[in-house]
């Protein structure tokens, strides 16, 4: 373990996988690493008087707890998009800066979600396992095209504009809500309220993060109000949608089609019978996609996540 040292700021704790370039990007700022990715909560809170810094991943719940020993820490920072994982009232009454590396992995987010709805609009995973089962079944699979489609975006920040500049690219009519944001119109969407998203809308995308307001806040009661039936998107968090209601919209014909990245609980060895029930349903059909929380994973990402982390301590701690 690294102490803090004369002649440098001091340590930073690392206390997930991230990629090994973080390391010396940390000491060229004069900083000294201390990577820790095994590392337990109850190690960190023993420890963590000892840092100026900590930064985090996906693994560690930041609460009062963890910090009440943590009497020279100056910052957290998340790799990754969100900070939901950090508890910023405790923080900031304890004087700690958080923040998040919500760009490092945007056009990762963009991209993920444009395969995701490009692979589920035209049949390919069905298409690609009939044809291995020496199935040749062409009309069965014919698709539908983004080219026209109204897309509605909820959240407007990194991911969301990103995801918005892609899809634009492919002609879709993009609207945009965000609750904390006006004025926000650009070449690639146009600022809407939920009510235009809820009669325009073809495909819906969320790009929120997980907050008391969001929790459960995709339920059978929003996604009802769609006038169209639709695509729906989540590479957010999975709380913020109630999976009960997408089972009830793809077999009422309300959602004509899933892809989820996140789910409500990703430890699939641990869900409840209720959630078990519902997750066995949603394998079952055909019109869902998953991934295993990955959208922003890219090898490129890996390394850009590192690099607006120092971006950020820099502007903040220069």
């Amino acid at each position: 373990m690294n102490t803090i040292t004369s002649g440098n700021r001091g340590s930073v704790l690392i206390v997930d996988e991230m990629h090994v370039s973080l390391l010396p990007m940390l000491e060229k700022i004069g900083y000294v690493p201390d990577y820790q990715p095994k590392i337990q909560r109850q190690e960190i809170m023993d420890i963590l008087g000892n840092y100026e810094g900590m930064l985090i991943r996906s693994k560690t719940r930041v609460d009062d707890e963890l910090l009440k020993n943590a009497t020279q820490l100056k910052f957290i920072g998340r790799a990754g998009a969100g900070i939901d994982l950090i508890d910023e009232v405790v923080a900031e009454e304890r004087g700690i800066v958080v923040f998040a590396a919500n760009e490092g992995n945007r056009v990762a987010v963009a991209e993920h979600i444009i395969g995701m709805l490009l692979v589920l609009m035209n049949n390919l995973l069905i298409a690609d396992r009939q044809v291995r089962e020496g199935k040749w079944l062409r009309e069965e699979n014919r698709g539908y095209e983004l080219l026209g489609k109204t897309v509605g975006i909820i959240g407007y920040g990194n991911n969301g504009a990103e995801t918005a500049k892609r899809l634009s690219a492919f002609g879709c009519k993009v609207l945009a809500y965000d609750k904390y944001k006006v004025g926000f119109s650009d070449a690639y969407a146009t600022e809407a309220t939920m009510k235009e998203i809820f009669d325009k809308a073809d495909i819906l995308s969320l790009h929120i993060p997980l907050t008391k307001e969001t929790f459960q806040l995709v339920n059978s009661n929003f996604l009802n109000s769609f006038a169209n039936d639709i695509y729906f998107v989540n590479a957010s968090r999975g709380e913020v949608v109630v999976l009960e209601a997408i089972v009830e919209g793809l077999n009422s014909g309300k959602i004509k089609g899933a892809c989820l990245d996140v789910l409500e609980n990703e430890k699939l060895s641990q869900l409840n019978q209720k959630q078990k029930e519902t997750f066995d349903q949603l394998i079952k059909s055909d019109k869902v996609i998953f991934s295993p929380h990955i959208a922003g994973w890219t090898h490129e990402s890996y390394v850009r996540i590192n690099e607006v982390l120092i971006e950020k301590i820099e502007k903040l701690f220069n």
